[in-house]
C-alpha cells in the first residue's frame, strides 16, 4: 500500500496487529496524531454517515492531514476500525461489579452493550469483520468470563453464550432503528388459514412491566450453559 512501511520496526503492514506495533516507528517524521484521535475521528464519521464513510482519506481530512500521513499511523482500514470498534468497546467501562447473580450480572453489561450499539449503530457491521481485539475488548470478553465463573460450563459453551448475547443485543439494537416493520394491514389472510386463526384470537398485551430483552437473555444464557453444564 503507497505510503506504508514495511520494516517491522516502523509497524508497518508485516502481519502484525495494531495493537502489537508501537506508536510510533523508529524512522520518519514523528506522528502528529494520537491512536485514540485518530479513532475518534473515525467514530465520528461512522456515527454521522455510516461505516461506508470511514476511508483513510476521510479520517485524514477529518483530521486536517495529508491522505498518505495517515500511513504512518496506521497500515490499512483495518487498522482503522480496530481501533474505532475498541475504542467504543471502552463506553462500557465501568463493567458491573462482582456481585449478585450471575444472569443480573451479565443482563447489566448486556444492557449497556445495547446502549453502546444504539450510540453506534454502524457497529455490528464493523463487528462483523475480521478483527482483532484491542484492550478495551479483551476487558470485556474477560469480564464476561469472570461473571461466568460460577456456570459450570465448558469454556467454549461461555463464548459461545457471548457470542449470541452480542448478536441479541445487535438484534435488537437494529429493531429500535429499523424505519420500517411488517403489516398486515388490508391484506386477505383467507389462503393462509394459520395467519388467519391468528388474527382472528383475542388480541392478548404484554403483561405490565414486560421486559422483552430480558427475558430474551436470561433464556437464552441459562438455555445454553445449563445445556453445556457436566
Amino acid at each position: 500500500m503507497s505510503g506504508a512501511h514495511t520494516d517491522p520496526a516502523d509497524g508497518g503492514p508485516t502481519g502484525r496487529s495494531i495493537w502489537s506495533r508501537p506508536q510510533r516507528g523508529t524512522r520518519g517524521p514523528t506522528p502528529t496524531r494520537t491512536r485514540d484521535e485518530i479513532a475518534a475521528a473515525g467514530v465520528a464519521l461512522a456515527d454521522a454517515d455510516g461505516l461506508d464513510a470511514v476511508s483513510m482519506r476521510a479520517v485524514a481530512g477529518a483530521l486536517g492531514m495529508a491522505a498518505g500521513s495517515l500511513y504512518r499511523h496506521l497500515s490499512s482500514r483495518d487498522d482503522l476500525l480496530d481501533l474505532m470498534v475498541d475504542r467504543c468497546v471502552g463506553e462500557l467501562r465501568p463493567f458491573p461489579a462482582d456481585d449478585g447473580d450471575w444472569p443480573d450480572q451479565f443482563l447489566l453489561l448486556a444492557r449497556r452493550q445495547l446502549a453502546l450499539h444504539r450510540r453506534h449503530p454502524w457497529l455490528a457491521d464493523a463487528l462483523a469483520r475480521r478483527a482483532v481485539p484491542g484492550p478495551n475488548t479483551l476487558a470485556y470478553f474477560d469480564t464476561c468470563l469472570r461473571i461466568l465463573t460460577p456456570v459450570r460450563a465448558g469454556v467454549a459453551a461461555k463464548f459461545e453464550a457471548i457470542a449470541m448475547v452480542t448478536g441479541v443485543v445487535s438484534l435488537f439494537a437494529r429493531s429500535a432503528a429499523a424505519t420500517g416493520t411488517t403489516t398486515f394491514d388490508h391484506v386477505d389472510t383467507a389462503a393462509y388459514p394459520h395467519l388467519a386463526a391468528a388474527f382472528a384470537a383475542p388480541a392478548s398485551a404484554a403483561p405490565p412491566g414486560d421486559d422483552l430483552f430480558a427475558r430474551t437473555l436470561r433464556a437464552l444464557l441459562t438455555g445454553l450453559l445449563a445445556a453445556d453444564r457436566p
